[in-house]
């Protein structure tokens, strides 16, 4: 990158064991490029792989459903969907080039070429260009950490509102870092016509073996579903 920073891989391990006669086991290993001297996007944050562990608990609900991620970044979820089946698209703000680059980075590091197996899209939270409307039909919009600045939660979610309109039976499914008691989204959701469920993740992984805390360390996570008020 030409801002001299250095590219170091991260390798995120999944497993699931389960008994049929003899125990077995299902893993899926994924590549995750990052620049630690860059940008927030470049980095992995801890709501990633809350997502992402999320997603591979839940796998076999995900084979052929249509999912979007927002603000990918290295888009850690969105290729553990990829893998588990799903028809990906991954997206990043238009303004940020670099950002889309190096989301197209981590996809060929895990062996899915761009535009054949897992698509790469500028979106920008609250402007409606056209490419918001080409996306086409979705059955789950993903997010972690898009509720990193107060000033974009808005904008958030008018552009999750505007895509769930046409796809009635989609949700939202996001990962946030609590950074301060006093940020809320709750006034927000009314206003959109959204509604929040908020899912437990304590036991998030605990049948392999893993530590939830291994994840966040000292971090508060959480864990929303977003959806269409009824």
């Amino acid at each position: 990158m030409s801002d001299g920073s250095t590219e170091q891989l991260k390798k995120f391990v999944f497993s699931s064991k389960y008994n049929s006669g003899e125990s077995q086991e299902e893993k899926l290993e994924v590549i995750i490029p990052e620049l630690l001297q860059a940008s927030y996007s470049f980095y992995t944050w801890p709501s990633a792989p809350v997502l992402a562990w999320f997603l591979w608990e839940n796998r076999h609900e995900l084979q052929d459903k249509r999912v979007l991620e927002l603000g990918s970044g290295t888009a850690l979820p969105g290729i553990v969907a990829a893998k588990c089946g799903a028809i990906v698209t991954l997206s990043d703000s238009a303004t940020l080039p670099k950002s889309l680059a190096h989301t197209k980075r981590s996809c060929e590091l895990n062996n899915l070429i761009v535009n054949q197996h897992i698509k790469v899209i500028g979106l920008t939270w609250g402007l409606f260009l056209s490419n918001l409307d080409s996306i086409g039909p979705i059955d789950l919009i993903l997010g972690s950490d898009c509720f990193f600045e107060p000033a974009n939660f808005e904008d958030i979610l008018v552009t999750v509102a505007y895509l769930l309109e046409p796809n009635i039976d989609a949700k939202f499914i996001c990962t946030y870092q609590e950074r301060s008691s006093d940020w809320s989204i709750e006034h927000l959701l009314a206003k959109w016509d959204l509604d929040c469920q908020v899912h437990d993740i304590s036991n998030l992984g605990a049948s392999t073996g893993l530590d939830i805390h291994e994840l966040i360390g000292d971090h508060s996570i959480h864990l929303l579903e977003i959806f269409r008020k009824s």
